[in-house]
């Protein structure tokens, strides 16, 4: 696979769900000292959050602390708990084209994310047209910026 024409970088996030983000908020904000930055609000995606920093400049990881607007609706931000894990790829769209033709699954296209940068999620689970998934896991790829390139390219 050494054709492979992108590079994940690193970690871009990771996103913890619950049926309320108060005891989130309390355990990452207020007990292990995370960085309140942003949020979310999105009824397409049933998604209120808070997006969180943990460290600085190209090397901060964000922490995404999600609820779902309607617990009955979809998705279910709140499960699993560990909703998804975010990784910087340096080039998305050459990163989506090429994992498609390896049988790669996506849960819809390429599109803004909550932080501005454009991202794509490969399924969970793979299918009969698409056999590759996330093992269980969701995972979003995310364009990196320049400055995450160059510092972590």
């Amino acid at each position: 696979m050494s054709d492979r024409p992108f590079r994940i970088l690193g970690v871009q996030q990771i996103a913890v769900g619950g049926a309320d983000k108060t005891r989130l908020r309390h355990l990452w904000v207020d007990v292990l000292g995370l960085t309140p930055t942003g949020t979310f609000r999105s009824e397409a995606h049933n998604v209120d959050e808070d997006i969180l920093t943990l460290g600085r400049g190209p090397h901060a990881v964000e922490v995404d602390l999600m609820q779902p607007l309607d617990p009955s609706g979809r998705p279910k931000v709140h499960q699993p708990p560990l909703n998804h894990v975010g990784l910087w790829v340096d080039d998305l769209r050459a990163a989506v084209d090429w994992l498609r033709a390896q049988g790669v699954r996506f849960a819809g296209e390429i599109g803004p994310g909550a932080a501005g940068h454009d991202i794509v999620f490969i399924h969970p689970r793979g299918n009969e047209q698409s056999p590759l998934g996330g093992e269980g896991v969701l995972i979003e790829l995310v364009q990196a910026p320049p400055e995450v390139i160059a510092a972590l390219g």
